[in-house]
């Protein structure tokens, strides 16, 4: 097997540091428009962050996968059957930690299903970010072990097509891909109740749904055949220059394909796929160019390498430590009304600190979230420092 590209792990990092970036603004009222996502149709750079994220999964498979065939189909399936539900349920736990919450003036557990602020039944998210890498992970690796190379491809274009048909076919036939007509938004209701579902479109919606898996899949499985060309060619400008050529490819053919089907994040379709499968592909072979033929590493390369080493730790603990920190909390002041008004460490931080910088509410909000990376990437500094790498 060829050398680990060290470019690879940086791409990783860098996927991972703006991750934490778009994850952590001081407000999400308050945001610059590349940090936002796209309202429905269309893509910004923050569109960007979780396809390259599963595409890096599948860079990194591409190396693991060798010794996983060797050490045999028993091994394999132990591997990914243990993997894949582990993920899963570290992300359901970061849905439902820290397990109490306040309601009013007392903490309460939060129960499985609970009656929201405005008297809605709510309650624990079951999908997510982490469930997502979870389920693609293994269906990918499966179809990679067991239909080799040309077999995953072909299941590729299948499912890619496939998808498509599935929402012309079943959704609303005025607007197929729209919200109220996507299809697997009544998939996700019937198997995983309103309660269970993500409602930050204002209804019950789920970005990371059920039916949208199946070409996240896709986005794997095309990481893994770029990492599994990276190993057979080698480092060499052919490589480097047929890189560049199929990112430019599977750009244009997700902009031809967005003609009909539209790039959407949301609902993850084959267009957007191709398109930042595409991007991902350039940066990448950009990122090899620099640093494996030019060799420029230097500090910018070791910040993001040391997120890469801890990807899904560090991730984890963005999201975990602010619940956690919310459930201590004071009061800041008394509003014109005489209600108490409450504050915790990381909202008392942003108001006090970060806000007052500038007149321009969005200053802030950004100034906050790069404390925020520079805070997380303290850690994983630290970390690697004392070799310390928690793998799943």
């Amino acid at each position: 097997m060829q050398k680990r590209f060290y470019s690879l792990d940086v791409f990783r990092g860098a996927t991972v540091a703006f991750m934490i970036l778009v994850n952590n603004p001081g407000s999400w009222s308050n945001l610059y428009a590349p940090l936002a996502h796209a309202s429905w149709h269309g893509c910004t750079p923050t569109d960007l962050v979780f396809p390259f994220f599963l595409f890096a999964v599948g860079n990194a498979l591409a190396f693991v996968m060798p010794r996983l065939e060797q050490a045999g189909t028993a091994a394999f399936l132990k591997k990914a059957i243990t993997r894949s539900p582990l993920i899963f349920l570290i992300g359901f736990f970061l849905n439902w930690s820290p397990f109490i919450r306040w309601d009013n003036e007392q903490l309460v557990f939060k129960a499985w299903e609970y009656a929201g602020p405005n008297g809605t039944l709510t309650g624990i998210r079951i999908l997510g970010v982490l469930q997502r890498i979870a389920l693609c992970y293994l269906f990918a690796s499966l179809i990679i072990y067991f239909f080799k190379i040309r077999g995953a491809f072909v299941t590729s274009i299948v499912l890619l097509l496939g998808y498509w048909m599935l929402c012309m076919l079943l959704g609303n036939p005025a607007d197929p891909y729209s919200l109220n007509g996507y299809f697997g938004v009544g998939i996700d209701k019937a198997i995983l109740g309103e309660s269970h579902m993500y409602h930050g479109e204002g209804v019950a919606f789920d970005p990371e749904g059920i039916s949208s898996t199946l070409t996240s899949i896709v986005q794997v499985i095309f990481g893994y055949f770029v990492g599994f060309y990276i190993q057979q060619k080698g480092k060499n400008f052919d490589m480097l220059a047929h890189l560049f050529a199929a990112g430019c490819i599977l750009i244009f053919t997700g902009f031809v394909w967005d003609m009909v089907f539209p790039i959407n994040k949301k609902i993850w379709t084959s267009s957007y796929v191709l398109y930042t499968t595409g991007l991902a592909t350039l940066l990448l072979s950009v990122c090899i160019f620099f640093i494996e033929f030019k060799e420029t590493k230097g500090w910018w390369s070791r910040f993001f390498d040391v997120f890469g080493k801890n990807a899904l730790f560090i991730y984890f603990l963005s999201g975990f430590l602010p619940r956690v920190l919310a459930i201590f909390r004071w009061v800041d002041h008394i509003d014109e009304e005489g209600k108490k008004v409450y504050t915790s460490t990381l909202p008392w931080f942003y108001q006090h600190v970060c806000k007052p910088v500038s007149d321009n509410l969005k200053n802030g909000s950004l100034l906050y979230a790069i404390c925020m990376i520079i805070f997380y990437w303290l850690i994983v500094y630290v970390m690697d420092k004392k070799k310390i790498y928690i793998k799943v």
